[in-house]
């Protein structure tokens, strides 16, 4: 197993891979007082749900908090690292104390456990997760190779969640909210920023799926203003046609896709991560068409080298 793969699977190792171990540390945990623990200024989770916060609290109440927290000790006390909802829950127990284990930790340390975690538990939302991914980027220096490789994702599951963050607040909102799924959003990126507020309340109204939604975006762009790829619209694209039949206009009406074919939402889904960008496919009386987004120059060589072996 080469050394690179080994890197990739920190995040299935869990936290104790990345937490530094020394002889006097790796003892276990301390109980220490809640009253002395301030919040993590670098938490990028910023929603909990009530519903499972009183779950938890019912829990320690009754049998204890099961797993420490981890925090960094600082001259008045303790500055939290990972298990927000452990603290905030036993408070709302009516506890005093709370197991926990301390390590002393740079900022950059800090945001990165606090961002694994998190992603091992699943409990942030794509918003959050890009606004930690550009956090690291920014003010620590990370490269998006060398991110995908600490947190455990690949390299274009990354980029595809830092593309979040380019588009309007409306649409980041409600996937935060979880009203629209990555899937919609990426599709809503299609249209210009003046657009996508309109695009949103379409695809809450009626309930669209993701391929839908892509079938909307296509409609509301209209026609490219010419034929050849990465001319027009908001994004390039790569397109790979079987016929040149005008059957799969964008500007067809929406309820052409109202019955979506569920073998061709396999294939696409096969596609999307297999190739790590958005992938449409269409069918025609005569064949069909693939149309691969890209968004650079940069993605357009990955996607190259992924589907000819070689670089551009």
């Amino acid at each position: 197993m080469t050394v690179k793969s080994e890197r990739r699977r920190g995040l299935g190792r869990g936290l104790a891979a990345l937490i530094p171990q020394d002889a006097s540390s790796a003892t276990g945990s301390i109980e220490i007082p809640l009253a002395r623990i301030r919040r993590n200024p670098f938490q990028p989770r910023t929603r909990i749900d009530e519903a499972d916060l009183s779950s938890l609290a019912a829990s320690i109440a009754e049998h204890g908090v099961i797993q420490p927290i981890l925090v960094t000790e600082t001259l008045d006390g303790y500055q939290l690292v990972a298990g927000e909802r452990r603290v905030r829950a036993a408070e709302r127990a009516g506890l005093v104390r709370i197991p926990a284990v301390i390590r002393q930790l740079s900022d950059r340390e800090q945001l990165e456990l606090a961002l694994v975690e998190n992603l091992q538990r699943t409990d942030l939302d794509p918003i959050e997760a890009a606004r930690a991914y550009r956090q690291l980027i920014d003010d620590f220096g990370f490269s998006q190779e060398a991110l995908s490789e600490r947190v455990g994702r690949a390299r274009s599951t990354v980029a595809n969640t830092l593309r979040l963050l380019d588009l309007e607040a409306p649409v980041q909102e409600a996937v935060g909210a979880g009203t629209i799924t990555e899937g919609h959003a990426r599709a809503l990126g299609g249209l210009p920023a003046t657009g996508q507020a309109r695009g949103l309340s379409i695809v809450v109204e009626r309930g669209l799926s993701v391929r839908e939604t892509e079938e909307l975006v296509r409609r509301l762009r209209g026609p490219r203003s010419s034929g050849a790829p990465g001319t027009g619209g908001a994004s390039s694209g790569v397109a790979a046609t079987a016929s040149e039949s005008g059957d799969d206009s964008p500007n067809a009406p929406l309820d052409a896709a109202a019955t979506p074919d569920p073998e061709i939402e396999r294939v696409e889904e096969e596609l999307r991560r297999a190739l790590g960008t958005k992938v449409s496919v269409g069918r025609t009386r005569r064949g069909g068409r693939i149309v691969i987004e890209y968004y650079g120059d940069e993605e357009l060589a990955r996607i190259f080298e992924l589907l000819v072996g070689t670089s551009a």
